[in-house]
């Protein structure tokens, strides 16, 4: 093409751009994008030809209704659904069963301490503080990560997470931020540390950050745990049948979405501000899954190399926690006494003080709060599991007081405080500044204060609890 004719071209594109933003009130670069695939389209008709009928175009036939603005967003959020469903009841399983051997191992342990004539201590320290902790970590979360990462992962090699995309650009456009955040949001819903990985996949510096900062909205595996245990003990408390409790757990997801976008909105528009970056996603063909690939990005990559960074975390927090429950000062353990020092701020918020330092030392991993709470309440001096919602329900409501707006409060809590060590921990990695890994800390527990302190005083008002 010489080079008359290409500036002839270009001008003519830009002038079919200009028309299409007046006419549809678009951005200029969205705009040049498709007079440019107009153009495009324009040419192939004019100079290709088929000799044979074109088969049934099967990428159009599905595009048309996963992409469509009516079955778009209903079939995304039923294969969703259908992945979060398998990895919470494919996982009760195989935690039961790592959770049975891993504790036949801690009995093992105290049987050698108890030979060797060991200091009580020493089985105290290390066998039912740093070996009991690292072992409800790993039976909590390796099953579900080993279902849900290749789950995701298949997702990406069919070729359906640009569709995930496409369909959410609009509203993370609205919010200022990058339509790739969908992607790493949904992979924050298998572990936060994951999704901030995930974020390399966003070129602007100023949206990697925002996706960064608001991560942690959208509930891991590890909080999976304890908002359907709390939404368990609500249901059984007010008789309903279990699909309520089904209905609470979805309610909360789609709050953390919301309060991602809304974050990512109030982000962009004050320490982030920015104008979006363009974002022009051209669809994949539908791929036959590569199921060796599949395996080793999704176990090696992914769930290993999370599980590793949380049992390192896990450790010191056993350790922690057990001197804390059995160091004594006066009548009460340390933890005791920092309970009833927290008490009047956590009540202030709905909670009480058990719980919020049972948040305090469940930094290092989400999964080991709830067992801190128990072990809190029993006074037992090593954290403990109960077997049923019954005798939770007994625990929290019957002996310990607990209304509804505790148990909602509680998960609201668990939803919106400050991501676990391991996130933080990678999202200093990623971002290189403590100062960003310090607000993706304080911002989501300045968030996590305010709600439950609101909700908690409008049940008080209204005479609710």
């Amino acid at each position: 093409m010489s080079r008359v004719s290409l500036a002839t071209g270009l001008e003519q594109i830009l002038h079919e751009a200009e028309q299409i933003k007046i006419k549809k009130s678009v951005s200029i670069n969205d705009a040049v994008v498709k007079a440019i695939y107009s153009k495009a389209e324009e040419i192939a008709q004019r100079v290709v030809t088929q000799n044979e009928k074109p088969g049934i175009d099967w990428d159009k036939k599905l595009d048309d209704i996963l992409t469509s603005r009516v079955f778009g967003f209903p079939s995304m959020l039923l294969l969703l659904g259908v992945i979060f469903w398998m990895t919470i009841a494919g996982a009760n399983v195989p935690s039961v069963v790592i959770a049975e051997v891993l504790f036949w191992g801690q009995a093992r342990l105290t049987e050698l301490c108890n030979y060797l004539n060991a200091p009580a201590w020493i089985n105290g320290l290390f066998v039912e503080g740093i070996y009991r902790c690292m072992a409800w970590v790993v039976s909590v979360m390796l099953p579900p990560m080993a279902i849900f990462f290749p789950c995701f992962t298949l997702l990406e090699d069919l070729g359906y997470l640009p569709r995930v995309a496409f369909n959410l650009d609009r509203f993370f456009k609205k919010a200022g931020a990058h339509g790739k955040q969908s992607l790493t949001m949904s992979m924050g819903f298998g572990c936060n540390a994951a999704g901030i990985v995930a974020c390399r996949i966003i070129e602007s510096p100023r949206e990697r950050l925002i996706a960064m900062l608001t991560n942690n909205f959208v509930p891991c595996n590890g909080r999976f745990p304890t908002i359907i245990a709390l939404a368990g003990v609500l249901v059984f408390g007010m008789g309903s049948a279990f699909y309520y409790t089904a209905a609470i757990v979805s309610g909360v997801f789609l709050l953390g979405i919301a309060m991602t976008l809304a974050v990512s909105w109030t982000l962009s528009k004050t320490v982030l501000k920015g104008v979006p970056s363009s974002f022009t996603l051209e669809l994949p063909p539908y791929r036959k899954p590569q199921i060796g690939k599949i395996i080793i990005r999704s176990i090696l990559d992914r769930t290993l190399f999370v599980l590793g960074r949380a049992v390192c975390m896990a450790a010191p927090a056993g350790a922690i926690t057990w001197i804390l429950a059995n160091v004594y000062v006066g009548d009460l353990s340390i933890l005791a006494h920092c309970t009833q020092w927290f008490n009047p701020f956590a009540r202030a918020i709905g909670l009480d003080g058990f719980i919020l330092v049972a948040f305090i030392l469940g930094l290092p991993a989400n999964e080991i709060v709830l067992p801190i709470l128990i072990m809190s309440y029993l006074a037992t001096g090593s954290m403990t599991e109960l077997q049923s919602i019954e005798d939770l329900y007994n625990l929290f409501v019957v002996q310990h007081g607990w209304t509804w707006s505790t148990a909602v409060c509680m998960m609201l809590f668990s939803l919106l405080h400050y991501p676990c060590s391991t996130t933080l921990w990678t999202i200093r990695k990623e971002s290189g500044s403590i100062k960003w890994t310090a607000l993706a800390a304080l911002i989501p527990l300045g968030i996590a204060i305010a709600v439950c302190y609101v909700t908690a005083q409008t049940a008080r008002i209204l005479g609710w609890v």
